[in-house]
């Protein structure tokens, strides 16, 4: 599991260029996404016949390092959001990112929350149990030991001690699971600032955004007012070529006229 994360590529202050950032970034969330998918199908076979103590490390291990993996991401994705993006092939592959990214942070929490969520209900039972069985450790203490040590059954020695032993075992892993589940809770307050660093510096270049939206949309106004005062100077065109045409043909009736007289005396 320990390859899942060092399989990610890393990053290096100052010496990557846009384009290697975006690769690094694109490169990192695969790896999420599959360890994601890893830690589902453990998650999944969590209170069933296939849990186990091993599993559960596996489970531990693998989450480490994609909470690792993903802090990681997203101080480059943070850099990279704050890189000039003067080309738009750059800013659609900035947002896509961003889009994967969220989304592969999504599934990840998601699977955490339910891991999280197992290993409670798991504690609970254990601790129901216990409280039921009563404390099994009072029966290694003091007079307990010497009343066993009196007992002619050597059976019933045996299976006291087993539960004791059992006890202890059981006391070992509900330490490991609180542990775990304080770990996740942690984990998913982490993946939160994730969100809410990455939603922060997504909003204030969203008004940039919107600021460009607003001066595309003036110039588009200003585009069609042109168009607007550029068919009325042709209307007005028209008609003042209809009226010169009109003037012409009145001109010419009325020299006709004249010569017809002129002719006629």
């Amino acid at each position: 599991m320990e390859a899942s994360y060092q399989g990610g590529v890393s990053y290096q202050e100052g010496g990557d260029n846009f384009q290697r950032s975006a690769q690094t970034i694109a490169s990192n969330i695969k790896k999420i996404s599959q360890n994601v998918s890893s830690m589902s199908k453990m998650v999944n076979q969590l209170q069933t016949p296939q849990d186990s103590q091993e599993l559960r490390n596996q489970l531990r291990q693998i989450q480490n390092y994609t909470q690792n993996l993903a802090k990681d991401t997203s101080s480059i994705l943070l850099n990279l959001m704050k890189m000039p993006a003067d080309q738009p092939a750059s800013k659609i592959t900035r947002e896509r990112l961003s889009d994967e990214f969220m989304a592969t942070l999504n599934a990840f929490q998601a699977t955490q929350r339910l891991a999280a969520q197992k290993t409670k209900e798991d504690v609970r039972k254990v601790k129901a149990q216990s409280v039921k069985i009563g404390d099994p450790f009072a029966m290694s203490s003091g007079g307990n030991k010497e009343n066993l040590l009196e007992m002619g059954d050597t059976n019933e020695r045996k299976q006291q001690e087993q539960v004791v032993m059992q006890s202890e075992r059981e006391l070992i892993e509900l330490e490991e699971r609180e542990n775990d589940i304080r770990q996740l809770e942690d984990d998913i307050r982490d993946v939160n600032q994730i969100f809410k660093d990455l939603g922060q510096i997504i909003h204030d270049q969203g008004t940039v955004v919107d600021s460009i939206e607003s001066n595309v949309e003036y110039a588009a106004q200003n585009v069609e007012n042109g168009t607007q005062e550029l068919r009325q100077a042709a209307t007005y065109k028209n008609k003042l070529r209809k009226k010169k045409v009109y003037l012409a043909i009145i001109l010419i009736i009325i020299i006709s006229i004249i010569l017809i007289i002129i002719f006629n005396h």
